[in-house]
């Protein structure tokens, strides 16, 4: 196995994944500029709508994938908006429609807005399965912040920070990043189990 492919036709992921599998060369390819068809997550947890991704994109083109799926967790809203992340404000809402949501949402709730990023991580060759988990915790602020990341990383400050994830620059934020810390760890499991042949 000489590449993954990366189950994802978002730029801002897939620049991040790229960077993370760097340090270990590990070539990742993605699905920008594949015919690939939609993906329908509709699974319960982060794990399950990542698994349906890696195993969609496996049964198309036989070759090792990995895939993740990620969201925003705020205690304030019972944890939502948590797997529906991408698309709290439907099926094809922006990212500044989302936020927008968001913000909306919070509007009754006093600050600080406690919030976690969540991320699940998983590795499918149609033979073998692992997955791996990260999270960040921090808070979300009113007034949006920086112009790197995507998804709701202008609102979204880790703890220990006074600057928003997309204020961070893309090492700063594959350090700490719940994305970072998720495909580290399956990276691991990846090298120990002799999966990727350079």
């Amino acid at each position: 196995m000489n590449n993954l492919v990366f189950a994802s036709k978002n730029k801002g992921k897939i620049t991040e994944v790229i960077e993370i599998f760097r340090p270990k060369s590990i070539n990742i390819l993605s699905l920008l500029g594949l015919d690939f068809p939609i993906i329908i997550e509709n699974g319960l947890t982060f794990e399950a709508n990542a698994k349906i991704k890696a195993e969609t994109v496996f049964d198309a083109l036989r070759v090792p994938v990995i895939s993740d799926d990620s969201g925003l967790e705020l205690e304030q809203l019972d944890g939502n908006p948590g797997v529906f992340s991408a698309r709290y404000a439907g099926e094809y809402a922006s990212d500044h429609e989302n936020n927008e949501k968001l913000l909306n949402d919070l509007k009754n709730f006093g600050e600080p807005h406690f919030a976690k990023y969540v991320c699940a991580a998983v590795y499918y060759d149609g033979v073998n399965y692992f997955s791996a988990f990260g999270e960040i915790k921090g808070k979300i602020v009113e007034k949006g912040r920086g112009i790197n990341g995507f998804g709701y990383d202008p609102y979204f400050i880790p703890v220990g920070y006074e600057l928003t994830m997309a204020e961070l620059n893309l090492n700063e934020k594959n350090i700490i990043s719940h994305r970072a810390k998720a495909f580290k760890e399956l990276i691991k499991i990846i090298i120990n189990r002799n999966l990727y042949e350079k």
